[in-house]
């Protein structure tokens, strides 16, 4: 009999990005100077991720992604592909990463947005040509177009917040659903704005932009919703949510008590990737609002720091969590990726392969499998 290979997500998960290599940094910035042409960045790029693949496979996992190689920011990159989407040089959110003297830039919205083309297609078609494991494919929440996004453009452009979301949704849906006809039966939501709400400063600054966090909580799962909703039954969809990971650094703290009601109850997913790997994301009691059936993948090993975590303190917290939530229905992985932007964690690919490797293996001592 053929086996067949569990839904995902897998016990031990990890969130997508990969650290890159010194060949792909120096091919990325070779094409910027103009020094090489886009087809010889991509060959770089091809190679890049079929050395990263056979990495991950060698790990051991089941859930295989590109490392996102192809990307200079985990959501802008992405974005950026729809018309109507461009950045802002020199502009920030007004909550700063700590300790970190570069900031991610913010998105503008500057006309209709449209999906002319596909945005990263190409991507996941070369990363399934490659694997024979369950390719899985990341993308920024819509929510992050609006909350990292210049509001004032955004008004110009879109007197009717209710316009901007159908267009934003619909480029989603139609991205969606070229990405199901080449296969792909793993998405994974990448979105911010959940954690980030339990964070006081965070909520301030959302008021001062006109908002009002509670709402738009409520605004960013409909959103997410809508992007999803045609989505058919075999593609697994799980959305991933941390307070902030460039560097090393991170831009909020608080717990998800602030907006688990909303988000783990409104938002049609199939399974939550949450960041739990310090005090900073509070303790698993938001977890009682996940409906019964849903999946969680607790972020409980860091992808900022080398320092590799003990296996028996892994275990009492799966233990604590599965208060919450079924045993049945939890997983475990690092709580963000280890390069959600060119520059990379500080951290090592060795730490990086210790990092999965244990996940590997707390996975397989408490569920028999990973």
């Amino acid at each position: 009999m053929a086996l067949v290979t569990p839904r995902p997500p897998f016990r031990a998960d990890h969130v997508g990005s990969l650290l890159r290599p010194p060949e792909l940094k120096a091919a990325h910035d070779r094409a910027k100077r103009g020094e090489i042409d886009r087809a010889a960045a991509r060959a770089v790029e091809d190679k890049c991720i079929r050395d990263v693949v056979a990495f991950q496979e060698a790990v051991g996992l089941q859930s295989i992604t590109d490392g996102e190689f192809r990307r200079d920011w985990w959501h802008i990159d992405f974005l950026r592909g729809f018309d109507g989407v461009q950045t802002v040089t020199g502009a920030t959110f007004g909550v700063h990463f700590q300790g970190a003297d570069e900031q991610p830039p913010l998105m503008r919205v500057t006309g209709r947005i449209r999906r002319t083309r596909p945005s990263m297609l190409d991507h996941f078609k070369f990363l399934k040509s490659v694997t024979g494991r369950t390719p899985k494919f990341c993308m920024p929440s819509p929510a992050m177009l609006h909350a990292r996004g210049d509001r004032e453009a955004l008004r110009q452009a879109y007197p009717d917040l209710s316009e901007f979301w159908a267009d934003l949704t619909r480029a989603y849906r139609d991205e969606i659903r070229d990405l199901y006809q080449a296969g792909c039966r793993y998405l994974q939501i990448d979105d911010t704005t959940i954690a980030m709400m339990g964070d006081p400063k965070v909520q301030e600054q959302f008021r001062k932009l006109g908002d009002e966090p509670k709402k738009d909580t409520e605004m960013y799962a409909e959103a997410v919703n809508a992007a999803i909703r045609d989505v058919p039954d075999d593609m697994t969809v799980a959305i991933h949510t941390c307070r902030g990971n460039f560097m090393s650094t991170w831009l909020a703290s608080g717990s998800y008590d602030f907006v688990a009601e909303t988000a783990f109850t409104r938002l049609e997913v199939d399974a939550f990737f949450l960041e739990y790997d310090t005090d900073r994301a509070g303790g698993f009691e938001p977890l009682r609002f996940v409906p019964r059936g849903k999946k969680v993948v607790l972020g409980l090993i860091s992808s900022k720091v080398p320092e590799l975590e003990k296996k028996d303190d892994l275990k009492r917290r799966i233990e604590a969590a599965a208060r919450f939530v079924p045993l049945e229905n939890l997983c475990l992985s690092p709580q963000c990726g280890f390069s959600s932007t060119h520059h990379g964690n500080k951290i090592t690919v060795d730490d990086q392969r210790r990092k999965l490797a244990l996940a590997l293996e707390v996975a397989q001592e408490v569920w028999g499998t990973s």
